[in-house]
Protein backbone atom coordinates (compact mmCIF):
# COMPACT_ATOMS: atom_id res chain seq x y z
CA UNK A 1 0.00 0.00 0.00
CA UNK A 2 1.26 3.46 -0.84
CA UNK A 3 1.68 5.37 2.42
CA UNK A 4 0.11 8.82 2.61
CA UNK A 5 -2.10 8.08 -0.39
CA UNK A 6 -5.58 6.72 -0.86
CA UNK A 7 -6.95 4.08 1.49
CA UNK A 8 -9.76 2.76 -0.71
CA UNK A 9 -9.46 -0.76 -2.08
CA UNK A 10 -5.83 -1.07 -1.06
CA UNK A 11 -6.75 -0.54 2.60
CA UNK A 12 -9.46 -3.16 2.36
CA UNK A 13 -7.03 -5.68 0.92
CA UNK A 14 -4.52 -4.94 3.67
CA UNK A 15 -7.22 -5.21 6.32
CA UNK A 16 -8.48 -8.57 5.07
CA UNK A 17 -4.93 -9.90 4.68
CA UNK A 18 -4.18 -8.85 8.24
CA UNK A 19 -7.26 -10.58 9.58
CA UNK A 20 -6.42 -13.75 7.70
CA UNK A 21 -2.88 -13.75 9.05
CA UNK A 22 -3.48 -12.76 12.67
CA UNK A 23 -5.99 -14.27 15.08
CA UNK A 24 -7.23 -12.80 18.33
CA UNK A 25 -4.31 -12.54 20.73
CA UNK A 26 -4.09 -12.26 24.49
CA UNK A 27 -1.61 -9.50 25.20
CA UNK A 28 0.91 -9.30 28.05
CA UNK A 29 0.42 -7.14 31.11
CA UNK A 30 2.83 -4.61 32.56
CA UNK A 31 3.67 -4.58 36.26
CA UNK A 32 2.71 -0.93 36.64
CA UNK A 33 2.13 2.47 35.04
CA UNK A 34 5.21 4.15 33.60
CA UNK A 35 5.09 6.78 30.89
CA UNK A 36 7.32 7.71 27.96
CA UNK A 37 9.84 10.55 28.28
CA UNK A 38 10.32 12.47 25.02
CA UNK A 39 12.09 15.50 23.59
CA UNK A 40 11.90 17.38 20.31
CA UNK A 41 14.36 19.80 18.67
CA UNK A 42 17.48 20.72 20.62
CA UNK A 43 17.59 24.43 21.51
CA UNK A 44 21.25 24.70 22.62
CA UNK A 45 20.35 26.76 25.67
CA UNK A 46 19.52 26.14 29.32
CA UNK A 47 16.08 24.80 28.39
CA UNK A 48 17.72 22.06 26.27
CA UNK A 49 14.82 21.44 23.85
CA UNK A 50 11.90 23.13 22.12
CA UNK A 51 9.82 20.82 24.24
CA UNK A 52 10.45 17.78 26.41
CA UNK A 53 9.16 15.90 29.44
CA UNK A 54 6.82 13.13 30.50
CA UNK A 55 4.64 12.77 27.41
CA UNK A 56 2.50 9.69 28.07
CA UNK A 57 -0.66 11.72 27.34
CA UNK A 58 0.80 13.85 24.53
CA UNK A 59 -0.22 15.42 22.15
CA UNK A 60 -3.52 17.29 22.19
CA UNK A 61 -3.99 16.42 18.50
CA UNK A 62 -4.57 12.81 19.61
CA UNK A 63 -8.12 12.37 20.92
CA UNK A 64 -9.81 10.84 22.71
CA UNK A 65 -7.38 8.98 24.94
CA UNK A 66 -9.94 8.18 27.66
CA UNK A 67 -13.66 7.30 27.55
CA UNK A 68 -16.12 6.65 30.40
CA UNK A 69 -18.51 3.75 29.71
CA UNK A 70 -21.62 3.86 31.88
CA UNK A 71 -22.57 0.23 31.10
CA UNK A 72 -19.61 -1.03 33.14
CA UNK A 73 -18.82 2.12 35.15
CA UNK A 74 -15.23 2.22 33.95
CA UNK A 75 -13.10 4.87 32.30
CA UNK A 76 -10.97 3.16 29.67
CA UNK A 77 -7.77 4.93 28.67
CA UNK A 78 -4.65 4.56 26.57
CA UNK A 79 -1.24 6.14 26.97
CA UNK A 80 2.35 6.01 25.83
CA UNK A 81 4.32 3.62 28.00
CA UNK A 82 7.99 2.72 27.87
CA UNK A 83 10.26 -0.29 27.82
CA UNK A 84 12.64 1.58 30.16
CA UNK A 85 12.68 0.61 33.83
CA UNK A 86 14.75 3.62 34.94
CA UNK A 87 15.82 7.03 33.64
CA UNK A 88 19.04 5.77 32.05
CA UNK A 89 17.55 2.88 30.06
CA UNK A 90 17.15 3.21 26.33
CA UNK A 91 13.42 3.27 25.76
CA UNK A 92 10.89 2.30 23.13
CA UNK A 93 7.26 3.38 23.02
CA UNK A 94 4.67 0.88 24.26
CA UNK A 95 0.98 1.32 23.48
CA UNK A 96 -0.81 0.73 26.78
CA UNK A 97 -4.50 0.08 27.48
CA UNK A 98 -6.18 0.13 30.87
CA UNK A 99 -9.20 1.37 32.85
CA UNK A 100 -10.21 2.99 36.11
CA UNK A 101 -12.94 1.05 37.89
CA UNK A 102 -15.27 3.63 39.42
CA UNK A 103 -17.03 1.02 41.56
CA UNK A 104 -13.87 -0.11 43.34
CA UNK A 105 -11.50 2.84 42.84
CA UNK A 106 -8.84 0.49 41.46
CA UNK A 107 -6.86 -0.04 38.27
CA UNK A 108 -5.67 -3.36 36.75
CA UNK A 109 -2.26 -4.17 35.40
CA UNK A 110 -2.22 -2.32 32.06
CA UNK A 111 -2.18 -4.26 28.80
CA UNK A 112 0.80 -3.89 26.45
CA UNK A 113 -0.86 -3.71 23.03
CA UNK A 114 2.31 -3.27 20.98
CA UNK A 115 5.85 -1.96 20.87
CA UNK A 116 5.94 0.86 18.29
CA UNK A 117 9.72 0.44 17.81
CA UNK A 118 10.39 4.15 18.35
CA UNK A 119 10.81 6.58 21.24
CA UNK A 120 8.66 9.21 19.46
CA UNK A 121 5.61 10.17 21.56
CA UNK A 122 3.91 11.45 18.39
CA UNK A 123 3.07 7.75 17.91
CA UNK A 124 0.97 7.63 21.12
CA UNK A 125 -2.36 5.79 20.71
CA UNK A 126 -5.98 6.92 20.89
CA UNK A 127 -9.19 5.11 21.82
CA UNK A 128 -12.74 4.71 20.57
CA UNK A 129 -15.65 2.58 21.85
CA UNK A 130 -18.45 1.43 19.55
CA UNK A 131 -22.18 0.87 20.17
CA UNK A 132 -21.54 -2.69 21.34
CA UNK A 133 -18.79 -1.83 23.81
CA UNK A 134 -15.84 -3.00 21.72
CA UNK A 135 -12.67 -1.01 22.27
CA UNK A 136 -10.86 0.26 19.17
CA UNK A 137 -7.23 1.37 19.51
CA UNK A 138 -5.77 3.58 16.79
CA UNK A 139 -1.97 3.50 16.73
CA UNK A 140 -0.58 6.32 14.55
CA UNK A 141 2.82 7.16 13.12
CA UNK A 142 4.69 10.45 13.04
CA UNK A 143 4.93 10.73 9.27
CA UNK A 144 5.23 7.90 6.78
CA UNK A 145 8.33 6.10 8.06
CA UNK A 146 6.42 3.59 10.22
CA UNK A 147 3.13 1.71 9.84
CA UNK A 148 -0.04 2.59 11.71
CA UNK A 149 -2.52 0.09 13.12
CA UNK A 150 -6.13 -0.32 14.21
CA UNK A 151 -6.95 -2.99 16.81
CA UNK A 152 -10.33 -4.09 18.19
CA UNK A 153 -10.92 -5.78 21.54
CA UNK A 154 -11.99 -9.43 21.32
CA UNK A 155 -14.79 -8.82 23.83
CA UNK A 156 -16.83 -5.77 24.81
CA UNK A 157 -15.34 -3.63 27.59
CA UNK A 158 -12.28 -5.87 27.85
CA UNK A 159 -8.57 -5.03 27.66
CA UNK A 160 -7.26 -8.61 27.66
CA UNK A 161 -7.32 -9.67 24.00
CA UNK A 162 -7.31 -7.77 20.71
CA UNK A 163 -7.35 -8.47 16.99
CA UNK A 164 -5.41 -6.39 14.50
CA UNK A 165 -7.92 -5.08 11.97
CA UNK A 166 -5.99 -2.66 9.76
CA UNK A 167 -2.37 -1.90 8.86
CA UNK A 168 -1.98 1.44 7.07
CA UNK A 169 -0.54 4.91 7.73
CA UNK A 170 -2.02 7.96 9.48
CA UNK A 171 -0.89 10.65 11.91
CA UNK A 172 -2.54 12.77 14.65
CA UNK A 173 -5.66 10.55 14.90
CA UNK A 174 -9.05 11.74 16.14
CA UNK A 175 -11.59 8.90 15.63
CA UNK A 176 -15.10 9.77 16.79
CA UNK A 177 -17.64 6.96 17.01
CA UNK A 178 -21.11 8.41 16.41
CA UNK A 179 -23.95 6.26 17.71
CA UNK A 180 -25.86 4.46 14.98
CA UNK A 181 -23.50 5.74 12.25
CA UNK A 182 -19.93 4.58 12.79
CA UNK A 183 -16.51 6.19 12.83
CA UNK A 184 -15.76 9.68 11.59
CA UNK A 185 -11.97 9.57 11.64
CA UNK A 186 -10.15 12.90 11.48
CA UNK A 187 -6.45 12.51 10.78
CA UNK A 188 -3.34 14.05 9.26
CA UNK A 189 -1.61 12.61 6.22
CA UNK A 190 1.87 13.63 5.17
CA UNK A 191 2.63 14.83 1.63
CA UNK A 192 -0.73 13.59 0.43
CA UNK A 193 -2.04 14.04 -3.13
CA UNK A 194 -3.74 17.41 -3.65
CA UNK A 195 -2.18 19.01 -0.56
CA UNK A 196 0.36 21.05 -2.54
CA UNK A 197 3.22 22.29 -0.34
CA UNK A 198 1.33 21.37 2.83
CA UNK A 199 3.42 18.64 4.45
CA UNK A 200 0.65 18.00 6.97
CA UNK A 201 -2.76 17.95 5.29
CA UNK A 202 -5.93 17.47 7.34
CA UNK A 203 -8.11 14.59 6.14
CA UNK A 204 -11.11 12.57 7.25
CA UNK A 205 -12.45 9.14 6.44
CA UNK A 206 -15.50 7.17 7.58
CA UNK A 207 -16.44 3.59 8.37
CA UNK A 208 -19.60 1.91 9.58
CA UNK A 209 -17.80 -1.14 10.95
CA UNK A 210 -14.13 -0.13 11.52
CA UNK A 211 -12.93 -2.61 8.92
CA UNK A 212 -13.76 -1.03 5.56
CA UNK A 213 -13.02 2.67 5.22
CA UNK A 214 -13.78 5.38 2.70
CA UNK A 215 -10.88 6.96 0.85
CA UNK A 216 -9.43 9.83 2.92
CA UNK A 217 -10.87 13.19 1.89
CA UNK A 218 -8.62 16.25 2.04
CA UNK A 219 -10.16 18.78 4.41
CA UNK A 220 -7.52 21.53 4.75
CA UNK A 221 -4.05 22.16 3.32
CA UNK A 222 -3.16 25.82 3.87
CA UNK A 223 0.36 26.94 3.01
CA UNK A 224 2.80 24.49 4.69
CA UNK A 225 0.17 22.48 6.60
CA UNK A 226 -2.23 22.46 9.53
CA UNK A 227 -2.91 21.12 13.01
CA UNK A 228 -6.38 20.45 14.41
CA UNK A 229 -8.21 19.57 17.60
CA UNK A 230 -11.78 18.25 17.62
CA UNK A 231 -14.63 17.03 19.81
CA UNK A 232 -18.17 15.70 19.28
CA UNK A 233 -21.42 17.34 20.35
CA UNK A 234 -24.22 14.81 19.94
CA UNK A 235 -24.23 13.80 16.26
CA UNK A 236 -22.03 16.77 15.33
CA UNK A 237 -18.24 16.87 15.26
CA UNK A 238 -16.42 20.19 15.34
CA UNK A 239 -12.78 20.91 14.64
CA UNK A 240 -10.58 23.92 15.38
CA UNK A 241 -7.45 24.19 13.26
CA UNK A 242 -4.53 26.46 12.39
CA UNK A 243 -1.99 26.68 9.58
CA UNK A 244 1.80 26.71 9.24
CA UNK A 245 2.95 29.80 7.35
CA UNK A 246 6.19 30.11 5.41
CA UNK A 247 9.05 30.41 6.11
CA UNK A 248 8.91 29.01 9.68
CA UNK A 249 6.42 26.31 8.81
CA UNK A 250 5.68 24.12 11.84
CA UNK A 251 7.21 26.59 14.28
CA UNK A 252 5.11 29.41 12.83
CA UNK A 253 1.64 28.03 13.55
CA UNK A 254 -0.96 30.76 13.19
CA UNK A 255 -4.66 31.65 13.19
CA UNK A 256 -7.70 29.80 14.55
CA UNK A 257 -10.37 28.31 12.30
CA UNK A 258 -13.52 26.35 13.14
CA UNK A 259 -15.72 23.98 11.10
CA UNK A 260 -18.24 21.27 11.93
CA UNK A 261 -20.26 18.52 10.32
CA UNK A 262 -23.69 17.23 11.32
CA UNK A 263 -24.04 14.60 8.58
CA UNK A 264 -21.09 12.24 9.06
CA UNK A 265 -18.70 14.34 7.01
CA UNK A 266 -20.82 14.72 3.89
CA UNK A 267 -20.92 18.50 4.35
CA UNK A 268 -19.00 20.92 6.54
CA UNK A 269 -19.97 24.39 7.70
CA UNK A 270 -18.81 27.27 9.89
CA UNK A 271 -20.32 28.18 13.25
CA UNK A 272 -22.56 30.64 11.38
CA UNK A 273 -23.93 27.84 9.18
CA UNK A 274 -22.02 28.90 6.07
CA UNK A 275 -21.30 25.82 3.95
CA UNK A 276 -17.62 25.26 3.18
CA UNK A 277 -16.14 24.09 -0.09
CA UNK A 278 -13.36 21.60 0.59
CA UNK A 279 -10.44 21.44 0.69
CA UNK A 280 -9.60 24.71 2.41
CA UNK A 281 -6.38 25.94 0.84
CA UNK A 282 -6.69 29.71 1.17
CA UNK A 283 -5.73 31.29 4.51
CA UNK A 284 -8.55 33.79 4.16
CA UNK A 285 -11.68 31.65 4.26
CA UNK A 286 -15.08 31.60 5.95
CA UNK A 287 -13.93 29.32 8.78
CA UNK A 288 -11.52 31.95 10.18
CA UNK A 289 -12.16 32.71 13.86
CA UNK A 290 -9.04 34.62 14.92
CA UNK A 291 -6.33 36.21 12.78
CA UNK A 292 -3.28 35.85 14.99
CA UNK A 293 -0.91 37.06 12.27
CA UNK A 294 -2.52 40.48 12.45
CA UNK A 295 -1.33 40.62 16.08
CA UNK A 296 2.05 38.99 15.26
CA UNK A 297 1.32 36.09 17.61
CA UNK A 298 1.61 32.33 17.34
CA UNK A 299 -1.33 30.08 18.29
CA UNK A 300 -1.23 26.80 20.23
CA UNK A 301 -4.59 25.03 20.14
CA UNK A 302 -5.64 23.31 23.38
CA UNK A 303 -9.26 22.11 23.39
CA UNK A 304 -12.76 22.40 21.92
CA UNK A 305 -16.00 22.08 23.88
CA UNK A 306 -19.63 23.20 23.65
CA UNK A 307 -21.93 25.31 25.81
CA UNK A 308 -25.45 24.29 26.87
CA UNK A 309 -26.80 25.49 23.52
CA UNK A 310 -24.27 23.44 21.59
CA UNK A 311 -22.20 26.46 20.59
CA UNK A 312 -18.44 25.88 20.29
CA UNK A 313 -15.80 27.18 22.68
CA UNK A 314 -12.13 27.00 21.69
CA UNK A 315 -9.31 27.08 24.24
CA UNK A 316 -5.94 28.25 22.90
CA UNK A 317 -2.69 29.92 23.91
CA UNK A 318 -0.92 32.78 22.15
CA UNK A 319 2.78 33.58 22.22
CA UNK A 320 5.16 35.92 20.38
CA UNK A 321 7.66 33.16 19.57
CA UNK A 322 8.24 29.42 19.52
CA UNK A 323 11.43 29.14 21.61
CA UNK A 324 11.31 28.31 25.31
CA UNK A 325 12.26 30.96 27.85
CA UNK A 326 11.04 34.29 29.21
CA UNK A 327 11.77 36.22 26.01
CA UNK A 328 8.59 34.84 24.41
CA UNK A 329 6.21 35.82 27.19
CA UNK A 330 3.50 36.49 27.85
CA UNK A 331 1.98 33.14 26.93
CA UNK A 332 -1.69 33.89 27.25
CA UNK A 333 -4.53 31.39 27.67
CA UNK A 334 -7.66 32.54 25.83
CA UNK A 335 -11.12 31.31 24.92
CA UNK A 336 -13.14 31.99 21.78
CA UNK A 337 -16.88 31.44 22.32
CA UNK A 338 -19.46 31.47 19.54
CA UNK A 339 -22.42 33.32 21.08
CA UNK A 340 -24.77 32.72 18.17
CA UNK A 341 -23.94 36.15 16.77
CA UNK A 342 -20.16 36.52 17.07
CA UNK A 343 -16.95 35.01 18.38
CA UNK A 344 -16.33 36.43 21.83
CA UNK A 345 -12.76 36.34 23.18
CA UNK A 346 -11.69 36.25 26.84
CA UNK A 347 -8.39 35.86 28.68
CA UNK A 348 -7.96 33.19 31.36
CA UNK A 349 -4.39 33.46 32.65
CA UNK A 350 -0.76 33.12 31.55
CA UNK A 351 1.87 30.39 31.88
CA UNK A 352 5.54 29.94 31.00
CA UNK A 353 5.70 27.56 28.00
CA UNK A 354 3.84 27.22 24.71
CA UNK A 355 3.41 23.48 25.32
CA UNK A 356 1.68 23.89 28.67
CA UNK A 357 -1.46 21.96 27.84
CA UNK A 358 -4.81 21.77 29.60
CA UNK A 359 -8.43 20.82 28.98
CA UNK A 360 -11.68 22.78 28.99
CA UNK A 361 -14.79 21.38 30.72
CA UNK A 362 -18.28 22.86 30.31
CA UNK A 363 -20.58 21.35 32.89
CA UNK A 364 -24.37 20.90 33.16
CA UNK A 365 -24.71 23.64 35.79
CA UNK A 366 -23.03 26.14 33.44
CA UNK A 367 -19.61 26.08 35.08
CA UNK A 368 -16.56 26.29 32.81
CA UNK A 369 -13.49 24.56 34.22
CA UNK A 370 -9.88 24.38 33.01
CA UNK A 371 -7.28 21.95 34.36
CA UNK A 372 -3.82 22.97 33.19
CA UNK A 373 -0.18 23.35 34.41
CA UNK A 374 -0.33 27.14 34.63
CA UNK A 375 1.84 27.42 37.77
CA UNK A 376 5.59 27.33 37.20
CA UNK A 377 7.09 23.94 37.99
CA UNK A 378 10.50 22.74 39.16
CA UNK A 379 11.81 23.18 35.59
CA UNK A 380 10.45 26.66 34.77
CA UNK A 381 9.96 27.65 31.14
CA UNK A 382 9.92 23.99 30.08
CA UNK A 383 6.62 22.28 29.20
CA UNK A 384 4.22 21.78 32.08
CA UNK A 385 4.50 22.81 35.70
CA UNK A 386 2.20 22.46 38.68
CA UNK A 387 -1.42 21.58 37.83
CA UNK A 388 -4.03 24.22 38.60
CA UNK A 389 -7.84 24.25 38.41
CA UNK A 390 -9.56 27.37 37.07
CA UNK A 391 -13.32 28.05 37.21
CA UNK A 392 -15.68 30.48 35.48
CA UNK A 393 -19.31 30.96 36.43
CA UNK A 394 -20.05 33.54 33.71
CA UNK A 395 -19.31 31.75 30.42
CA UNK A 396 -15.62 32.55 30.46
CA UNK A 397 -15.88 36.30 31.08
CA UNK A 398 -13.96 36.01 34.34
CA UNK A 399 -11.90 33.20 35.85
CA UNK A 400 -11.01 32.22 39.39
CA UNK A 401 -8.09 30.04 40.37
CA UNK A 402 -9.89 27.61 42.70
CA UNK A 403 -7.19 25.07 43.53
CA UNK A 404 -3.59 24.11 42.86
CA UNK A 405 -3.67 20.36 42.33
CA UNK A 406 0.05 19.62 42.67
CA UNK A 407 2.83 21.37 44.57
CA UNK A 408 6.42 20.77 45.59
CA UNK A 409 6.88 18.40 42.67
CA UNK A 410 10.24 17.08 41.50
CA UNK A 411 9.16 17.07 37.85
CA UNK A 412 6.85 19.15 35.67
CA UNK A 413 3.30 17.86 35.19
CA UNK A 414 2.23 17.83 31.53
CA UNK A 415 -0.73 17.42 29.20
CA UNK A 416 -3.87 17.22 31.34
CA UNK A 417 -6.39 15.40 29.14
CA UNK A 418 -10.19 15.27 29.33
CA UNK A 419 -11.96 11.91 29.02
CA UNK A 420 -14.97 11.66 26.77
CA UNK A 421 -18.03 11.58 29.09
CA UNK A 422 -15.70 12.48 31.99
CA UNK A 423 -16.94 11.43 35.44
CA UNK A 424 -16.29 13.41 38.65
CA UNK A 425 -13.93 10.89 40.25
CA UNK A 426 -11.66 10.50 37.17
CA UNK A 427 -11.83 13.90 35.51
CA UNK A 428 -8.39 14.45 33.97
CA UNK A 429 -5.40 12.27 33.17
CA UNK A 430 -1.79 13.46 32.85
CA UNK A 431 1.87 12.53 33.35
CA UNK A 432 5.00 14.08 34.84
CA UNK A 433 8.66 14.10 33.87
CA UNK A 434 11.81 16.18 34.12
CA UNK A 435 11.60 19.14 31.77
CA UNK A 436 15.24 19.11 30.67
CA UNK A 437 16.66 15.59 30.89
CA UNK A 438 15.46 11.99 30.64
CA UNK A 439 13.59 10.81 33.72
CA UNK A 440 11.06 8.35 34.96
CA UNK A 441 7.45 9.40 34.38
CA UNK A 442 4.30 8.71 36.40
CA UNK A 443 0.62 9.04 35.51
CA UNK A 444 -1.93 11.00 37.56
CA UNK A 445 -5.62 11.79 37.68
CA UNK A 446 -7.85 14.21 39.56
CA UNK A 447 -11.45 14.44 40.69
CA UNK A 448 -13.68 17.16 39.27
CA UNK A 449 -13.41 19.28 42.42
CA UNK A 450 -9.69 18.74 42.81
CA UNK A 451 -10.09 17.46 46.37
CA UNK A 452 -8.32 14.19 45.45
CA UNK A 453 -5.36 13.67 43.13
CA UNK A 454 -4.14 10.12 42.54
CA UNK A 455 -0.92 8.66 41.17
CA UNK A 456 -1.30 5.40 39.25
CA UNK A 457 0.99 2.71 40.70
CA UNK A 458 4.38 2.53 38.98
CA UNK A 459 4.89 -0.98 40.39
CA UNK A 460 2.17 -3.53 41.17
CA UNK A 461 2.37 -6.82 43.07
CA UNK A 462 -1.19 -7.96 42.37
CA UNK A 463 -3.59 -7.90 39.44
CA UNK A 464 -5.35 -4.76 40.74
CA UNK A 465 -4.17 -1.84 42.86
CA UNK A 466 -5.56 1.32 44.37
CA UNK A 467 -3.85 4.51 43.17
CA UNK A 468 -1.80 6.42 45.72
CA UNK A 469 -3.54 9.59 46.85
CA UNK A 470 -1.08 12.47 46.68
CA UNK A 471 -3.80 14.96 47.56
CA UNK A 472 -6.88 14.32 49.72
CA UNK A 473 -8.74 17.15 51.39
CA UNK A 474 -12.08 18.86 51.71
CA UNK A 475 -13.83 20.01 48.59
CA UNK A 476 -13.39 23.69 47.64
CA UNK A 477 -16.19 26.14 48.23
Amino acid sequence: MKRGGQIGIALLLVAFATLAAETVTNFPKADGYRGIWYFNQASNDEYRYKYSGGFATYPQQHAPIAIYCEAVKKTFFVYGGTTATNATDRQQLLHMVSFYDHATGTVPRPTILLNKKTDDAHDNPVLSVDDNGFLWIFSPSHGTGRPSFIHRSAKPYSIDAFERVVVTNFSYPQPWFLAGQGFLFLQTRYNAPGAGKAARGLHFTTSTDGRSWSAPALFAAMELGDYQISWPCGSRVGTAFDFHPAPLGLNGRANVYYAETADFGRTWQTATGTKLTLPLTNVQNAALVYDSRAEKLLVYLKDVNYDASGRPVILFLTSPGYESGPKNGPRTWRTAHWTGKEWKFNTVTTSDNNYDHGSLYIEPDGAWRIIAPTEAGPQPFNPGGEMVMWLSRDAGNSWKRVRQLTSGSSFNHTYARRPLNAQPDFYALWADGHGRQPSESRLYFTTRDGDRVGCLPARMDGEFARPELIRAEAKPN
